[in-house]
């Protein structure tokens, strides 16, 4: 009789222990639900609420970010993440204000929770750190709380929104809600109607400029000599400008095709330039001139120049191919 009465005795007590724990549980999540809820998301915390936030058992997750927001501190990292962070507090408060999810979001600044860092060894900032349950359907084996790395880039609401959602027991979770932006909106607005203002007022004075055949020809050419020169080859193989030539002077080309110098690429564009520009004036302007002699004397000097420039684009040739036999004089 007196073990059975001892074995109820005992059945009772942890049946009652049990639920007491359940119950402290319980109450402190909807206490600090309903501050989650009603005052600023995230919760802020202290030192105090920190510890009775994160003590164990608990039947629901709490991801605490701790900060140094203060100038002082010099940390640019908590300042900048801090909006983010805010924006995954009300996003998760809008989307679950019943608490099904059974998680909590709060803020330990370090001015409020020196003892924490300090209890923690805590030598940077920001550290945000996700608090499994502890008992419970949900608990997990392992109750360390599980560190967030900042260090994977860009640390936006959504990203920190998705890992927490990944550590959590399936089901629905409230989406990021991002606030409609105002100024930007007003911004972008007024710039808009600024640029459409410009463009109306003066489309009188820019239309015949956009329209010039002349200006969009020479823009062309110019592009054309710029990349047929080797301008894009400069800029993957980071050549030199210039080089020695090993006799104390200076080699302004470069031997072989694969090669090739920064003073090279410009002298070859002014005589690939000097050559369009010449052909053109034979083409087009030297037949436009009334004047039959000032007209024969154009066909000398541009043929003259033309025959000039390709003499000595054809000694270039030799210098980058050693092979080619041929040479136009006087070069």
């Amino acid at each position: 009789m007196k073990l059975d009465f001892f074995a109820v005795v005992l059945g009772c007590s942890l049946t009652w222990f049990g639920t007491a724990v359940r119950a402290n549980t319980v109450d402190k999540f909807e206490q600090y639900h309903a501050k989650f809820t009603s005052g600023p998301s995230p919760i802020k915390l202290d030192d105090a609420s920190y510890e009775r936030l994160t003590a164990t058992p608990r039947d629901y997750s709490v991801a605490i970010l701790l900060t140094a927001l203060e100038a002082r501190f010099g940390c640019q990292l908590c300042r900048d993440f801090q909006p983010e962070w805010d924006v995954v507090g009300r996003s998760w408060i809008k989307g679950n204000k019943k608490g099904t999810t059974r998680l909590l979001l709060g803020t330990l600044d370090f001015a409020d929770g020196k003892g924490t860092f300090q209890k923690l060894m805590l030598q940077t900032a920001p550290i945000l750190m996700l608090f499994p349950p502890t008992v419970g359907l949900e608990a997990k084996s392992d109750p360390q709380p599980i560190r967030y790395d900042f260090t994977m880039g860009s640390q936006s609401a959504e990203q920190v929104h998705d890992w927490i959602i990944r550590r959590l027991p399936p089901g629905p979770k409230p989406p990021i809600y991002r606030p409609v932006n105002y100024i930007r909106l007003i911004t972008i607005t007024t710039a808009i109607l600024g640029i459409v203002s410009f463009v109306s007022v003066a489309s009188p004075y820019i239309l015949p400029i956009i329209q010039n055949r002349n200006l969009w020809a020479a823009i062309s050419l110019i592009t054309i000599l710029l990349f047929t020169s080797g301008h894009m080859f400069n800029h993957i193989r980071k050549v030199p400008y210039v080089s020695g030539n090993g006799k104390g002077g200076i080699s302004y080309f470069a031997g072989g095709f694969s090669n090739q110098f920064g003073l090279e690429t410009q002298i070859v564009a002014a005589m690939y330039g000097t050559l369009s520009f010449a052909t053109i004036a034979l083409a087009l302007k030297v037949p436009r001139m009334i004047d039959p002699k000032k007209q024969q004397i154009a066909v000398f000097v541009w043929g003259a120049v033309v025959f000039g420039m390709y003499s000595f684009l054809l000694s270039v040739f030799r210098v980058k191919n050693g092979g080619y036999p041929f040479h136009l004089p006087p070069f």
